[in-house]
């Protein structure tokens, strides 16, 4: 099975450290400290990095858990060259072992143009980065809206228990949009009352389902 470790990082970031058999792994670490600091409570030593896109607040802290624990980088081929000391880099259809899970590689062009989510089909959890999060989408910095809704169609496709670990807590302004734009959907009132809850007692809104 798999194990995920939310840990908050920078403004409204996550990063992950995860965990399959003896395998160990972080996603997107947009700070080092934290990390680490999480990392050494638990006890355990990451041989991978995992990063979606090339920003800045997920990939800062690749360099100091790179070298303090020897960890390969594991990123999108097309954006090599705006993250560096990149192990491998991968693309749609890759397929990545990783302790017991078989990790399938999509691209997500939209976000930025080489973003990749993380695709466990096995545990039917999805790391999504800033292509998909609770009631909203990343932003178009570098691909279409045309790119981004052809995104969403193959997460249609997915089960519809998939947790889906994105990467920042906009789950609360997600949802204040959409109540501004469809503002007496009771379904949609009902679930941010429960995001209220949970903010005001600041912990995740991560995971949300497909």
């Amino acid at each position: 099975m798999l194990d995920v470790t939310l840990v908050p990082v920078l403004n409204d970031n996550y990063a992950y450290i995860l965990q399959s058999g003896s395998a160990v792994a972080v996603l997107d670490p947009g700070e080092a400290a934290p990390v680490i600091h999480k990392l050494e409570e638990l006890g355990l030593t990451p041989s991978i990095i995992f990063n979606t896109h090339h920003h800045y607040d997920h990939i800062d802290g690749n360099k100091k858990i790179r070298e303090k624990y020897n960890a390969e980088i594991i990123a999108p081929k097309k954006e090599q060259s705006r993250i560096e000391n990149i192990s491998r880099g991968v693309e749609e259809g890759d397929t990545i072992n990783f302790g017991d899970e078989a990790i399938t590689v999509l691209e997500t062009p939209g976000h930025t143009s080489g973003h990749v989510c993380f695709w466990f089909k096995g545990n039917k959890v999805l790391f999504s980065g800033d292509t998909l999060f609770a009631m909203g989408c990343g932003r178009l910095f570098e691909g279409t809206a045309e790119q981004m809704f052809q995104n969403f169609k193959r997460f249609n496709d997915m089960p519809d228990e998939t947790a889906i670990y994105c990467g920042h807590e906009y789950t609360q302004d997600n949802g204040r949009f959409c109540l501004s734009v469809d503002p007496d959907n009771p379904a949609l009132i009902k679930r941010m009352k429960e995001v209220e809850t949970i903010r005001n007692n600041k912990k995740p809104t991560i995971p949300s389902l497909m």
